[in-house]
C-alpha cells in the first residue's frame, strides 16, 4: 500500500520532489548496472541532496532477467509464464502475439 509506480518525463529528482518521496530504489543485476546506477545517484544527489538512493540486489535465478530479453522472447513466440506474473504475461502475449 506504500508504493507507488509511475511513469514520468524529464529529471527523477523533479519527479521525487512532486510526489515528496525521499528515497529511490533502484535494482541491481550485475557490475555493468552498478556502473551505471551509481553514476546516477551521484549525479542526482547534487541536484536533490535530501533524496537517498537504495540499491537492492535479486535472487540469483533473477540475476540474468532483464525486460529487453522477455518482450524479445515474447516477441519470438518464446513462453514467458515462469519469467514474469500472469499479468505481465498476459499484456505481453497480447501486445507482441496478436
Amino acid at each position: 500500500d506504500n508504493v507507488t509506480v509511475v511513469s514520468f518525463d524529464g529529471l527523477i529528482v523533479e519527479l521525487a520532489k512532486e510526489v515528496g518521496a525521499q528515497a529511490l530504489v533502484r535494482g541491481l543485476r550485475a557490475v555493468s548496472d552498478f556502473e551505471y546506477e551509481f553514476q546516477m545517484a551521484l549525479m542526482n544527489r547534487p541536484l536533490e541532496p535530501a533524496l537517498e538512493t537504495i540499491f537492492l540486489t535479486p535472487q540469483e535465478e533473477y540475476t540474468y532477467l532483464s525486460s529487453r530479453l522477455v518482450k524479445e522472447v515474447c516477441r519470438l513466440g518464446g513462453d514467458i509464464t515462469e519469467l514474469v506474473p500472469a499479468n505481465v504475461s498476459a499484456a505481453l502475449d497480447s501486445k507482441y502475439k496478436s
